[in-house]
């Protein structure tokens, strides 16, 4: 019997994290699926960390010959899925056990649903909960909210229909070798929302959310603020290609997605450290859309006082009114989600 879900799970020089990625699968109370771990050719000991499991018969290593990237490797993982709903989780996140079984049951729900994504809580680079949620938008998705606010908000979050992928399937450009595509191996950043871009733009299946944060999102350990420019720049190219299959849609709202991302790599900034970027990204983000002042004004705002403390504040002092505006911004969080009916014993046990 075919399983139920395709798991698919690129690794690549993830040996610090893949054995705790992989066991948070194995341990869903949903049992009916197939986990494929894509080896995308890294020079770490992630490989013969993943062969401790292939005891499993749900396991299946799969190699590439050589390093393709994320998207390539989401791509081969599709190809060789068996299950009627594919499911991604990047090898340094984690699940909750209760995620297969609840996005199984909210697709069965509707059969108009081909994207399944959950909110997410935040880890950092060592697994410990921070108390933060990305706090999407749920329901009634269209592709101007997607595009301008990425409501899935990580690679880790989705679990998709196979036949919704297949509406966006195309076959590859390389003369050497043909085969399907889904997400643009021409990516290597923005992968993620270009694909969900084309399938909230070009086909008419509903995206919808579930309340519950079912996905643990690890941030990134350090980083260099330079990397919020290749982002951008890669934000940019889905801008770029998007024209071709949705023009009126850019026409509308490219000015506001352009806003908000800025506001969101200006976040980034902030969280690296960087209070400088963090002042020139969010003026950039204003100025690209003043509109974004009056359509989320908590969060512009929010962006703007962090960002300038920051950057004209020693670094005590700011970690001292960022330390209490994160508990403040965490406590609103729960409120909501508790709001949204996930009990306090779900959140009492959505922890590591």
């Amino acid at each position: 019997m075919s399983p139920r879900i395709s798991v698919v799970m690129p690794v690549y020089n993830v040996e610090k994290f893949v054995k705790s990625a992989i066991e948070s699968v194995l341990s869903q109370t949903f049992d009916n699926f197939e986990l494929l771990i894509i080896d995308d050719r890294g020079d770490d000991r992630s490989i013969q960390i993943c062969k401790q499991f292939v005891g499993d018969p749900r396991v299946h290593i799969i190699r590439h010959a050589k390093n393709k990237g994320l998207a390539a490797a989401r791509n081969t993982g599709i190809r060789h899925a068996l299950g009627e709903y594919i499911a991604f989780i990047d090898s340094d996140d984690l699940w909750h056990s209760e995620k297969l079984a609840r996005h199984v049951a909210h697709l069965e729900s509707d059969p108009q649903i081909g994207v399944s994504f959950s909110r997410s809580s935040f880890i950092d680079y060592t697994g410990k909960f921070i108390d933060f949620y990305q706090m999407p938008k749920l329901t009634d998705i269209d592709a101007a909210h997607l595009l301008c606010r990425n409501p899935v908000g990580n690679g880790s979050a989705p679990v998709i229909r196979r036949t919704t992928l297949n509406d966006i399937r195309y076959q590859s450009m390389s003369t050497a070798e043909r085969y399907s595509c889904y997400f643009d191996e021409s990516f290597r950043q923005s992968e993620d929302i270009e694909c969900w871009l084309r399938i909230a733009a070009t086909t008419s299946w509903k995206i919808e959310g579930l309340p519950e944060p079912l996905t643990y999102y690890r941030l990134n350990h350090g980083g260099l603020s330079a990397n919020l420019m290749k982002q951008y720049a890669s934000w940019e190219k889905m801008i770029e290609k998007a024209r071709d299959f949705a023009p009126t849609l850019l026409a509308r709202h490219e000015k506001a997605a352009r806003a908000y991302q800025l506001r969101y790599l200006s976040r980034q900034a902030i969280r690296l450290g960087d209070g400088a970027a963090a002042v020139k990204l969010v003026n950039q983000a204003i100025s690209t859309s003043p509109s974004i002042l009056q359509s989320e004004t908590g969060r512009t705002v929010t962006t703007l006082i962090a960002a300038y403390a920051q950057w004209v504040m020693p670094s005590w002092g700011y970690l001292v009114i960022e330390g209490v505006g994160q508990k403040c911004i965490s406590m609103m969080q729960k409120l909501r989600i508790a709001k949204d009916g996930v009990s306090s014993e779900f959140m009492q046990d959505n922890k590591l």
